[in-house]
C-alpha cells in the first residue's frame, strides 16, 4: 500500500478531532474528543488549560490509529488546523505559563493611550481612530501586561494555539501563515509579520523574537519529534505540512475557491467567506484573513456567536427537546430542528436579529440582540425558526456587504459547520439568499481543507486547483423555493436590513443606563 493517506487534526472549540482521508477526499476513519469549551474564572473571561488540547490531540490520534480500518504505514504525513484567536503564552521550553486565553473571551483594557504622531492622525482624519483603539483595548498582550506582569515578564513566546500545539509536535516554535488571526502584528496583506514601522508593534508590547517563524501553507513545518510521534501514536519523522485556521480550512474543503462561490459556515461563529487574490479590506482596516491557499484571502463577515445561539435556545427553552432527545436516544438539536417542520416561512413576521456580542465597527460596542413582532400566538417553535431566520438574514447581509466592496456578484453558496447538517436549515438559507445551496460531500470540511494542504505539500496533487477538483464534490444542492424566498426578501429589505440602525440609539441608551455591555 502506498502512503497517500492524508491525517487532519482539527481543534475545534468543543471538540478534537484526528481524520484520515484518503487522495480523493474520502473520510477513510475519525475519532472525535469532546472537551470543555471553557471556564469563566470571572464573568466575561473564557480560558482553558494548553495542556487539555494537547492532550485530547493525542488521545484522538491514538483513538484513530486503534481503528482496524488504518493503516498506519498508509499515513503520508499531517495537518493541524486550529480554533482561531486562542493565545497561548509560554516559557522558552514551551510549557504554558497561565491557561490559555480563547477566542471568546470578552476582557479588555479601557484607558490605553492612543496612537499619535502621523499614524494617530491620519487614524482621525480616515475616521479609523476608535477602530484602532478598539484593537488595543481587545489584544490579549496589553491585557497581560497591564494585570499580569509577573506572568508577561517570564514570557519568551506569545502564541495561537496553533503556534503551541505546532511547538509540541516538531519541536519547534514555527507556525502556518494562514493560521495568524488575531490581535497580532500581522500583515494581513503580505501575509507576514509587520514592517518594524507598522502601528501594530506600537500598539502592543510583543517583540518579534516573541513570536514564531512563519511557514507558507503548503510547505513543510518539521517532523513529528520522538516524544510528539509516542504521544500520538504515529511514526517520528512524519511530515507535518502548514495548513491554516479552521474557517479557512473549511471553506477550502468545501471547495469554495472562486470568488463567485460564497461559503457559508454554520458554526459556534457564523459566517460568510468569498476566497479573493486580490486583497480587500470588507471594513476600513478590518482585514481579510489568510486564505488556506497560497496568495489568496479569506473576505468574511462574521456573526459572532452565530450556532451558539441553537445552544442558547436549547439550553434556555429546550427542556421539552432535552427530554425527547434522551428519551429516543438521539441528538437534542436534531429534536429541535423538528420545530422548523411546525411552522411556516417568516415566523409569523417574528424577526430576530442576532448582534448578541459587542463589535468593533458593524456591529459596534453598544450591539445587543432583539426580537420585534410577537404576538399571542406565537410559541417556541416560532421564536426557534426566527433565531434560525436572523442568522441567514444576518449572513445575507453580509453577502451584500462583501459583493458592494469586491464588486463581484456571489452568485452560489457552500454550506459547512454543525448547523450545515439540517435539511431545514439548508432550505432557509437557499430561501433567504434567493441562491442555490451546495452541501459539500463531508460535513468534517475543516479537515479536509487541512488535508488538502498536506496532499499538495507532500505532492500527492500537483496543485490546489488539481487538489480541489480531486477531493471536493457537493453531492446535493438545494434550490430556493420561489414562495418562501420572495417572502424572505420583502422582510430582510423592509423590516430586517433597517432594525440596526433603528435600534442602535436605544441599544446606547441602555448601554449608558446599566453600563451593559461593558
Amino acid at each position: 500500500m502506498s502512503a497517500d493517506h492524508l491525517l487532519a487534526i482539527d481543534v475545534g472549540t468543543q471538540s478534537v478531532r484526528a481524520l484520515l482521508f484518503d487522495p480523493v477526499g474520502t473520510l477513510v476513519a475519525g475519532a472525535k474528543i469532546p472537551i470543555e469549551p471553557y471556564v469563566s474564572p470571572h464573568p466575561g473571561w473564557a480560558e482553558n488549560d494548553p495542556e487539555l488540547y494537547w492532550g485530547a490531540v493525542g488521545r484522538a490520534c491514538r483513538a484513530l490509529v486503534a481503528d482496524p480500518a488504518v493503516r498506519v504505514d498508509a499515513i503520508a504525513g499531517l495537518a493541524l488546523t486550529t480554533q482561531r484567536g486562542t493565545v497561548v503564552v509560554v516559557d522558552r521550553d514551551g510549557r504554558p505559563l497561565r491557561p490559555a486565553m480563547v477566542w471568546l473571551d470578552q476582557r479588555r483594557t479601557e484607558g490605553l493611550p492612543r496612537i499619535g504622531g502621523v499614524n494617530g492622525l491620519a487614524f482621525r482624519v480616515v475616521g479609523v481612530a476608535d477602530t484602532v483603539a478598539a484593537f488595543q483595548a481587545d489584544c490579549e498582550a496589553n491585557w497581560l501586561i497591564a494585570n499580569e506582569p509577573a506572568t508577561w515578564a517570564q514570557t519568551e513566546r506569545y502564541l495561537l494555539l496553533s503556534g503551541f500545539l505546532v511547538h509540541r509536535l516538531v519541536g519547534r516554535f514555527v507556525d502556518a501563515d494562514a493560521a495568524q488571526v488575531g490581535y497580532l502584528p500581522f500583515d494581513f496583506k503580505r501575509r507576514r509579520w509587520a514592517k518594524a514601522s507598522d502601528w501594530k508593534w506600537r500598539a502592543m508590547p510583543v517583540e518579534r523574537d516573541m513570536l514564531p517563524d512563519l511557514v507558507p501553507t503548503g510547505d513543510r513545518l518539521g517532523e513529528l519529534t520522538d516524544a510528539a510521534a509516542a504521544h500520538l501514536g504515529l511514526p517520528a519523522g512524519l511530515p507535518v505540512i502548514a495548513a491554516g485556521a479552521d474557517k479557512a480550512c473549511e471553506v477550502l474543503g468545501s471547495g469554495a475557491l472562486a470568488p463567485h462561490v460564497g461559503a457559508l459556515s454554520f458554526g459556534t461563529t457564523a459566517t460568510i467567506n468569498t476566497t479573493h487574490r486580490r486583497y480587500v479590506e470588507s471594513i476600513p482596516l478590518v482585514p481579510p484573513y489568510p486564505a488556506a491557499v497560497p496568495g489568496a484571502y479569506s473576505l468574511e463577515v462574521q456573526v459572532f456567536r452565530g450556532f451558539w445561539l441553537v445552544e442558547w435556545f436549547r439550553r434556555e427553552f429546550g427542556a421539552a427537546e432535552e427530554a425527547a432527545a434522551l428519551a429516543r436516544g438521539v441528538d437534542p438539536v436534531d429534536v429541535l430542528d423538528e420545530l422548523l417542520g411546525q411552522t411556516r416561512p417568516g415566523a409569523m413576521g417574528l424577526i430576530f436579529q442576532p448582534t448578541f456580542s459587542p463589535g468593533v465597527r458593524i456591529p459596534g460596542p453598544e450591539a445587543k440582540g432583539a426580537a420585534i413582532g410577537f404576538g399571542d400566538v406565537h410559541t417556541r417553535a416560532h421564536l426557534y425558526r426566527a433565531v434560525v431566520e436572523g442568522l441567514a438574514f444576518a449572513l445575507r447581509e453580509g453577502r451584500e456587504r462583501t459583493e458592494r466592496r469586491t464588486g463581484v456578484p456571489i452568485t452560489e453558496l457552500r454550506v459547512a459547520g454543525g448547523g450545515a447538517r439540517s435539511d431545514r436549515v439548508v432550505q432557509i438559507a437557499a430561501d433567504v439568499f434567493g441562491l442555490p445551496v451546495g452541501r459539500p460531500h463531508t460535513h468534517e470540511t475543516s479537515g479536509l481543507g487541512a488535508a488538502i494542504d498536506a496532499a499538495v505539500g507532500l505532492g500527492i496533487h500537483p496543485s490546489f486547483d488539481a487538489a480541489v477538483a480531486a477531493m471536493t464534490r457537493v453531492v446535493e444542492t438545494r434550490e430556493p423555493e420561489p414562495e418562501a424566498a420572495k417572502l424572505y426578501d420583502e422582510l430582510y429589505r423592509r423590516v430586517y436590513r433597517r432594525m440596526y440602525e433603528r435600534l442602535r440609539p436605544l441599544y446606547e441608551e441602555i448601554r449608558a443606563i446599566t453600563g451593559y455591555p461593558g
